[in-house]
């Protein structure tokens, strides 16, 4: 019974989680095309809030994830190849996470270096990893 309440949370706390990184980067396109102050300063807010609010979704997709390993045991892990791609797959998301708030500090500053066009390509990518990684919890593949 523990196990499917892990699972669950796991779920949830990855789908709030990805919530807010599908839409940080949707913010960074919109703050990236104005050139109204006022406006920025009101990007920057929602930006900053918006980082720090899914930021604990992460951390705690994270626990109930280790938690799921843990369960599940040891000799689970070593055998389970898919559960190797996906955790290389998430290691990916995480540095995505951070590179979002080094974005989010240089809008911060009013240092924006990118093109609205590159936030727009940045903010489809995580898309393709959460199918892969989707896919792969789902599927189980047995490479």
């Amino acid at each position: 019974m523990m196990l499917l309440w892990f699972k669950a949370l796991h779920v949830f706390f990855m789908v709030a989680w990805f919530a807010g990184i599908f839409y940080l980067p949707r913010l960074f396109v919109y703050h990236a095309e104005t050139k109204d102050q006022a406006t920025r300063d009101t990007f920057k807010i929602m930006e900053r809030r918006l980082w720090w609010f899914v930021t604990p979704f992460a951390l705690l997709t994270l626990v109930f994830g280790l938690g799921l390993i843990h369960l599940y045991g040891m000799q689970w892990l070593k055998v389970s190849v898919w559960l190797h791609i996906k955790l290389a797959l998430v290691a990916l998301l995480y540095g995505y996470h951070f590179y979002l708030y080094k974005l989010l500090k240089d809008f911060g500053a009013d240092n924006n270096r990118h093109s609205p066009k590159f936030y727009r390509i940045l903010n489809e990518a995580p898309v393709l990893v959460l199918l892969a990684v989707v896919l792969l919890a789902v599927l189980k593949p047995g490479f």
